[in-house]
């Protein structure tokens, strides 16, 4: 065999086992696994064994992974956060540009020597940074923190900036820079942005609610970045803007804890990002770097420069925000490392020709530059391992306090179309900190001679067990037989000790069957813990606004925190706004609960509901694509009301189009319903006359 390889299969054979033990090599040597491909692209490269060539596959592959970068940066970022954290990212980002662009400018005119435009190109490639460390701070799951937002919208405007900057320096060489330029260069830009911002997210959310396949979504969610990245590079921007505003517009409709996001992390990390990097270190040529004094010492200036100026950056950034030191170092981690932009201004740079036959950025800075890029990637991914370390062990010992309380959610499937909207919507609810997974159980009846139910039982619990796994979540499938539905149910929450029992809503089979059904009845005599009844018409990360009707006294309930904090946990999945409808007691202690989420109820609002009995009030507020949740309560808890029983009737009425939650908190006890029941078996759920009669004097005695 003769090197360098140029077979396309040995290629790709020996790129997978790179990016297979580089990290089981480095992983001893606790060095980040980042640093591990771009050594490796300089060991197999053609400056270090020759092994392998930088061949197109590199380019595409490593421009796949760079947008990949920038788009996951978007897709990951908590949206509530960076709404918070605009103007912080804004501060961040003019002063990451001003202060090293003012050094660079410096340092290049009275250090180096070089020409006013010479330097002002300089300094503008060692203002911008890529976010390299990025999936560092993924992997320790700490991407939701406030710094780190801050740092991933700093990116943006600095990019932005520092891009335009390259574009129009290039322009003044051929011919082309003058005002008008420049105000049609942002003109362009803008209505780019406009166009993406607000054609995206509706072509989206038409897709998804449309196509449920998971390989389409993937395929959809890829062209969308690279529409995104296309149109910027149509206007004369760089494509990685692009690719971080794909990400972010299209954040709502991916959440973090859904099989699309597991499936687009699991891409980008496992091949595109490690080819992207490989690539980058194939273009570092040693000899060169250090057999040539000039090229050390234009690479000093420009890595004190870079460094010293996003520190600076940092510094000012914290001392103004009043941040934390470890803050502070995750800002100037994420900030420091460069590659995509600063490669972009190089060759552009590099391939202008002066009129006296010099390029614009000659070869010392060409190389330098790529002796900046190895050691600020370096640097970079030490520093930002260090603080997302620190961040993740502080982030631990306050989930370990917050997740004491254990929860384990059971999912009843009987209806094979409904086994996507219980399982996302479980996923949604859940808590991200619980170690034990969740349970599906399909309840067979005794009488099912011909097995027809137990197969459809055990295609129901695959395809949830796939939707589960695929997000990265354990699910336990279970099948069992009853001579009830719902006492099978009641008896596996019981064994597995279900803290929650998610179900789809009763498809009424005739006039005479009950909104509910038998089995909902059942389940809320039978179980003390919380019930949610799910009628989902739409992909739950479709949706734009979850309305929440909350009746008096509802904050007395033992189960009151719990389900405030699955809707908030819900709402911030999906990046929708939440309206509380209820009245002035219950909504103080409901703003408090909400407060006290992460995120602290910033995409909340809170409007009084005083005739809980009508809930017509509700139905100008309440679109197709909206959520409606029913706070209610079992007979015989603090919050009952006699007008619950016309919730069948209201909600058959006014609300049949839109998707339906309806949850009933829970006891902590045993019912009171089933210890004053008379059973008759012959009508499962239903009441008998005695019942009734109860019901009746209860109602009576308790408005009286």
């Amino acid at each position: 065999m003769s090197f360098p390889i140029t077979d396309p299969t040995w290629i790709f054979l020996l790129v997978l086992l790179v990016i297979l033990f580089a990290p089981l090599l480095l992983n001893k040597l606790h060095i980040p696994h980042l640093i591990g491909m771009i050594l490796a692209g300089v060991l197999i490269g053609e400056h270090g064994l020759n092994v392998l060539t930088r061949d197109s596959s590199f380019e595409l592959f490593g421009r796949v992974g760079l947008y990949y970068i920038m788009f996951l940066a978007g897709l990951e970022m908590d949206m509530v956060d960076f709404r918070k954290n605009v103007g912080r990212s804004l501060l961040l980002g003019l002063l990451s540009t001003a202060v090293p662009m003012a050094m660079g400018i410096v340092a290049g005119v009275g250090v180096l020597g070089y020409g006013w435009a010479t330097a002002l190109l300089l300094a503008a490639m060692l203002a911008s940074h890529t976010l390299v460390t990025y999936p560092i701070v993924t992997r320790l799951g700490v991407s939701r923190q406030r710094s780190v937002g801050i740092a991933v919208g700093g990116t943006a405007f600095t990019d932005t900036l520092t891009l335009m900057v390259l574009a129009v320096v290039a322009s003044m060489y051929r011919g082309e820079a003058d005002r008008p330029f420049v105000a049609l260069m942002l003109v362009k830009v803008l209505l780019v942005g406009a166009f993406i911002v607000y054609c995206f997210p509706r072509i989206g959310r038409w897709f998804f609610r449309r196509y449920d396949d998971g390989v389409m979504q993937f395929i959809f969610a890829l062209a969308m970045v690279f529409l995104s990245a296309g149109l910027m590079e149509i206007v004369g921007m760089e494509g990685i803007l692009g690719a971080f505003l794909a990400g972010l517009v299209l954040n709502r409709l991916i959440p973090h804890v859904s099989p699309l996001m597991n499936h687009l992390e699991f891409v980008g990390n496992a091949l595109f990002i490690p080819y992207f990097l490989i690539g980058v270190g194939m273009m570092v040529d040693l000899s060169v770097i250090f057999g040539h004094v000039s090229v050390m010492g234009v690479a000093t200036v420009m890595l004190v420069v870079a460094m010293g100026g996003k520190w600076i950056a940092c510094w000012l950034t914290q001392r103004l925000l009043k941040m934390s030191e470890v803050e502070r170092k995750m800002m100037f981690g994420l900030s420091t490392a460069r590659a995509a932009a600063t490669l972009a201004a190089v060759t552009v740079g590099y391939r202008i020709i002066l009129p006296s036959g010099d390029r614009l950025l000659g070869d010392d800075v060409l190389n330098a530059t790529i002796l900046l890029i190895l050691l600020t990637c370096i640097a970079s991914s030490f520093i930002t391992q260090h603080a997302a370390r620190r961040m993740a062990m502080d982030t631990g010992r306050t989930d370990n306090d917050a997740a004491s309380a254990p929860e384990r959610i059971l999912i009843a499937l009987a209806n094979p179309d409904t086994v996507d909207a219980l399982v996302n919507l479980s996923l949604l609810i859940r808590d991200p900190r619980q170690r034990a997974g969740m349970v599906a159980v399909h309840v067979v009846s005794d009488d099912d001679e011909t097995g027809r139910q137990v197969e459809q039982g055990r295609r129901q619990l695959r395809r949830a067990g796939m939707l589960a796994a695929a997000a990265d979540v354990a699910l336990e499938q279970i099948s069992r037989y009853g001579l009830h539905t719902a006492g099978g149910i009641v008896h596996t929450a019981k064994e597995h000790d279900a803290t929650d029992v998610i179900i789809g809503l009763h498809r009424r089979a005739s006039l005479t069957d009950s909104f509910f059904g038998p089995v909902t009845s059942a389940l809320l005599r039978g179980l003390p813990r919380q019930v949610v009844v799910a009628k989902m018409l739409i992909p739950a990360s479709t949706l734009r606004r979850i309305v929440v009707a909350v009746p008096p006294k509802a904050e007395y309930e033992p189960g009151f925190a719990k389900w405030v904090a699955q809707l908030c946990r819900m709402s911030a999945q999906i990046g929708c706004r939440m309206d509380f409808f209820t009245n002035e007691d219950t909504g103080t202690r409901l703003r408090a609960v909400v407060r006290s989420q992460p995120g602290g109820g910033a995409l909340c609002s809170y409007a009084l509901l005083d005739d809980w009995g009508d809930l017509l009030l509700l139905t100008g507020r309440v679109d197709d694509d909206h959520l409606l949740v029913v706070i209610t309560a079992r007979p015989g808890s603090i919050s009952y009301d006699s007008s619950f029983e016309q919730l069948p009737t209201q909600l058959t009425r006014y609300f049949a189009a839109c998707s339906l939650l309806i949850v009933y908190p829970d006891q902590l006890c045993e019912p009171q319903q089933e210890i004053l029941t008379f059973y008759n078996p012959r009508a499962e759920g239903e009441p008998n006359p005695y019942e009734r009669a109860f019901r009746w004097f209860y109602r009576w005695f308790k408005n009286s």
